[in-house]
């Protein structure tokens, strides 16, 4: 789940807010934005896949939100990462950005079968479905 976004990192763009296809972040005050809905977000990391700025950290748990030392992620270099691996907006002006969107493939797959575990262990034994 979304576990932090490093204001002094933000740029204001709000692209997280545009690519959260669960609309889990809301524009915030001095342009930083916030975390609205934690409970919608399926951890597919589009937020931190758009973030230009490695201003966002997605922990891995799928289930639960996760404590993490923001100084100890500050100061690893993982800020990035994931939009670094997936090699987005490498070399990219933003007219051919969008002819990498193929890339994205398989990390929405991944989020959308978060969601339906994440919904499936939530109602399990709660009558039928």
């Amino acid at each position: 789940m979304i576990a932090h976004i490093f204001a002094d990192r933000c740029i204001g763009c709000d692209a997280c807010v545009s690519a959260c296809p669960t609309h889990v972040l809301d524009p915030g005050p001095g342009g930083v934005p916030v975390v609205a809905r934690l409970d919608q977000c399926q951890t597919c990391f589009m937020c931190e896949l758009y973030c230009e700025a490695d201003a966002i950290y997605v922990a891995a748990d799928q289930t639960e939100p996760e404590s993490v030392d923001i100084a100890a992620i500050a100061s690893s270099g993982e800020l990035g990462s994931l939009r670094r691996g997936y090699r987005w907006r490498d070399g990219m002006s933003e007219a051919n950005s969008l002819d990498q969107f193929w890339r994205l493939g398989p990390l929405l797959r991944e989020g959308a079968d978060i969601a339906a575990n994440r919904y499936r262990d939530r109602h399990a034994g709660k009558g039928e479905d």
